[in-house]
């Protein structure tokens, strides 16, 4: 892993805890960091991109934005392809010729876009187009939700400028995956 300032570093911020955690993560360790917002269609987008907004502004960082039109509207859930869609827009949109992309993805999912496989494989076509020199980092990738909760705890990453819920309603909402998850954490130890 590289550790210094001149290591350009894009985060995949879409707002919620994990993304956040890594901007921090990343500032913490002296990287150049900078950030990236995507609207798929996500029923959430619209409060996502304020998180996002009010975490860049937090971290003084540059936030680029990219909306895709003429798609579905998802909701919440497994979204076939998303990660693999957010990593190529990524680097389509990587504005030096090396560096890592950073995706919030961690352990304890049932899906398979946040496995070590996954990014593996992504990586492979990373290396293919950007002859080795663009990486996929994914730091908590061996964490579970609960680690990189305490983590934001422990290093006060600003978790309240956070939005997580995959429907867009007032967190936690109690019906999807994120806010279920949310409720876990809130609960004491």
């Amino acid at each position: 892993m590289h550790n210094s300032n001149q290591t350009k570093v894009l985060v995949l911020l879409s707002g919620g805890i994990d993304s956040t955690a890594c901007v921090d993560y990343y500032i913490k360790r002296k990287f150049n960091v900078s950030a990236l917002f995507i609207d798929y269609g996500q029923i959430a987008a619209t409060p996502e991109l304020k998180a996002a907004e009010l975490i860049s502004n937090y971290y003084n960082i540059t936030l680029e934005k990219i909306v895709i039109s003429g798609g579905n509207r998802w909701g919440d859930g497994f979204v076939i392809g998303r990660n693999a869609f957010l990593f190529f827009a990524a680097l389509m949109n990587f504005k030096v010729d090396s560096g890592l992309i950073s995706i919030g993805v961690h352990s304890g999912t049932n899906y398979w876009d946040c496995s070590k496989d996954f990014i593996k494989i992504v990586q492979r076509c990373f290396n293919a187009y950007s002859n080795n020199c663009i990486s996929i980092d994914a730091p908590f990738l061996e964490w579970d939700k609960r680690n990189v909760w305490d983590y934001c705890i422990k290093e006060k990453v600003p978790i309240e400028m956070t939005f997580s819920c995959e429907l867009g309603l007032i967190q936690p909402c109690g019906k999807c995956l994120s806010c279920k998850d949310l409720e876990k954490l809130y609960e004491p130890c």
